[in-house]
């Protein structure tokens, strides 16, 4: 049997490990700005054209390489920082694995210019699907300049998989955000299509944060510090009436390394129990700096998720100093005793036994005499007893000379309130009367628990799920707006300002056009910043900033491309927000009006994520409980 095992080319290997490494163009941006800053760049320039997919550049004032380090660098397992296994427990920069460039370079034509401090000229290299296609000198300014063009140009079922632009710009804004966010004392700039999206200077971390998610956010964050022998936790966590929904700003750095860790993103939101509803969550920007022989970087290729070696005294260290800040700024109602104003608390000496106190009354008082003359005794008022039973006298003659009239006694039209002069059969006959000809007639709709109407058709007794057929009935509505461009937008008195960070504006100019169709009224400020002139009628009380912010992370997180589909996610938060809430108590002619209006619609049975909307209880299904 002749062998078949063999090596694969290093073309081959090197396009697998960019199936790893290289997924999008925010994964381009995020290893060669990692690497600009392991070169100790201080100012890092990101250039991209239709969100990376034509063009990338980035520009550092780094270190630089020689003419044989640049060659190099594009070698698989190259790197400059590790040699020993051990290193890998003793790693303090970005990259170290030497598979970035390598696999950049195996699906994208590639060009970098090079140039060391000490030397007058540098080196450009052009790489073109691993191949070397030219190595020369040239005269270009210190540090390095890579431009990566036509992303996945010789693996088309990857290219074709990559998002429209506007989802691929926010996912390169997102991973450069979190870049920014851990290098405070490097100055960033980014540029979309020539246009400027970033430009940050060196700046404490505190402003870096506001620079990048927007002033606003000065007022809600709150410091959190502790340093202990096992780790040291830095940061900012939001304070608790912040918290919303979705859109929070939650970030992890582990010495200097952006990272995702559900288990310690728990231990944050546990301190926040019972001071934010459920769901909800909570901004925090939170940097540890940990030993690091007691992390392990090195188990996923985009080095986002770390093991740490004392997980669970880390959990109980993070919560116990968010707990902290909370309290030490009055987030949560607590008790201090390190004042100066505090009171005087008395103490008795062993010698001096305490005195017990002394009890003082007016032996004269009596309050069932009767002040006589003006005197100052007490004087209680004269109550008709009589007049007061008089109602009770009457009704019980009435129960002894006949029984209490049934529903088939009375003959009022449907409709019509019941007036008696007696206060006591008022209630126990209407509430008959009522139950009764509801049941009976099914022409009215009772509304039970403040979430369902019921009401009775040819099989038996259908229940109606109020939220549900609210939601079923402003969907079709509002999707037929967004098909027709028919919105009614209503103008507002004081317009609201929607502040967004650029990743998410980025995504909103790709919406813009379904969001005026429903009928909001948007004009773009610069910088982020939205103002909201009209919103669409029949949303009144609704806060229209959070009512905006869910709609487009709803259409973040869904990261469909499809015009049909995005607009449904649009249509279907709309209504959610919009519809009636359980427990409203409705009148008659509104559940009337709703179940009418449920019915008319194409699909009444099911909400449009599939939810059940009505259901039915057969008529012998009833009958059965009675026998």
């Amino acid at each position: 049997m002749s062998d078949i095992i063999h090596l694969l080319p290093d073309s081959v290997a090197n396009q697998i490990a960019a199936g790893e490494v290289i997924q999008r163009p925010a994964s381009v941006i995020k290893e060669l700005v990692e690497n600009a800053i392991d070169a100790d760049a201080k100012n890092v320039h990101v250039l991209v054209t239709d969100a990376g997919k034509t063009c990338i550049q980035v520009i550092d004032d780094g270190k630089g390489m020689s003419e044989t380090d640049a060659r190099l660098s594009f070698e698989r397992h190259a790197t400059s920082k590790i040699k020993e296994a051990s290193d890998l427990f003793a790693l303090r920069t970005m990259g170290f694995r030497g598979e970035a460039l390598a696999s950049i370079a195996a699906v994208a034509q590639v060009e970098l210019k090079t140039c060391l401090p000490s030397e007058e000229l540098g080196t450009r290299l052009v790489i073109s699907g691993s191949k070397v296609e030219s190595q020369e000198v040239v005269s270009c300014p210190k540090g390095s300049n890579f431009s990566v063009r036509n992303l996945f140009f010789n693996v088309p079922a990857r290219r074709k998989f990559l998002k429209s632009n506007s989802t691929e710009l926010s996912n390169v804004l997102a991973e450069f955000e979190r870049i920014a966010l851990v290098h405070p004392d490097v100055a960033f700039s980014l540029y979309s299509n020539d246009t400027e999206l970033f430009n940050l200077p060196v700046s404490p971390l505190r402003q870096r944060i506001l620079a990048i998610f927007g002033k606003k956010l000065n007022q809600q964050l709150l410091n959190i510090e502790v340093n202990t022998t096992m780790v040291k936790i830095t940061g900012y966590v939001a304070k608790p009436e912040t918290a919303r929904k979705k859109g929070a700003h939650q970030y992890f750095f582990i010495n200097g390394r952006y990272m995702r860790h559900p288990y310690f993103h728990k231990a944050v939101m546990e301190a926040y129990e019972r001071l934010i509803p459920v769901g909800e969550q909570i901004s925090y920007f939170v940097y540890f700096e940990v030993d690091p022989a007691n992390i392990d970087v090195n188990i996923h290729p985009t080095k986002t998720e770390i093991k740490f070696e004392n997980e669970q005294a880390i959990w109980q260290i993070l919560s116990a100093a968010v707990k902290e800040s909370l309290g030490k700024f009055s987030a949560i109602p607590s008790i201090d005793f390190d004042t100066e104003d505090m009171p005087d608390i008395p103490a008795f000496g062993q010698e001096l036994p305490p005195t017990p106190p002394q009890v003082h009354y007016d032996s004269d008082f009596n309050p069932f005499k009767t002040s006589v003359g003006g005197g100052t005794g007490y004087s209680r008022p004269k109550v008709e007893w009589e007049d007061l039973y008089s109602g009770l006298t009457k009704a019980s003659k009435m129960n002894d000379n006949q029984d209490l009239p049934t529903v088939a006694d009375w003959s009022i039209p449907a409709g019509q309130d019941i007036i008696e002069e007696d206060t006591s059969s008022v209630t126990i006959s209407s509430s008959l009367y009522t139950d009764e000809h509801l049941v009976e007639k099914g022409n009215q709709h009772l509304q039970f628990k403040g979430r369902f109407i019921l009401t009775s058709v040819k099989s038996g007794l259908m229940l109606i799920d109020q939220h549900r057929a609210h939601i079923r009935v402003l969907f079709d509505r509002y999707i037929n707006q967004i098909k027709q461009k028919q919105g009614v937008s209503q103008g507002v008195l004081f317009p609201e300002i929607l502040q967004l960070p650029a990743s998410e504006a980025a995504v909103l100019h790709d919406i813009m056009d379904d969001l005026s169709a429903i009928g909001f009224d948007l004009s773009d400020l610069g910088g982020g910043s939205y103002a909201i002139n009209g919103i669409p009628s029949g949303i009144e009380g609704l806060n229209p900033v959070e009512l905006l912010r869910n709609m487009l992370h709803t259409a973040m997180e869904k990261g469909s491309d499809v015009k049909e589909e995005v607009q449904n996610i649009l249509a279907l938060t709309l209504a959610r927000a919009a519809a009636i809430v359980y427990g409203q108590v409705l009148s008659n002619e509104e559940m009337l009006s709703l179940v009418d209006d449920l019915f008319a619609c194409p699909s009444p049975n099911y909400t449009p994520d599939g939810k059940a909307v009505v259901a039915t209880i057969r008529e012998e299904d009833i009958e059965r409980l009675f026998k």
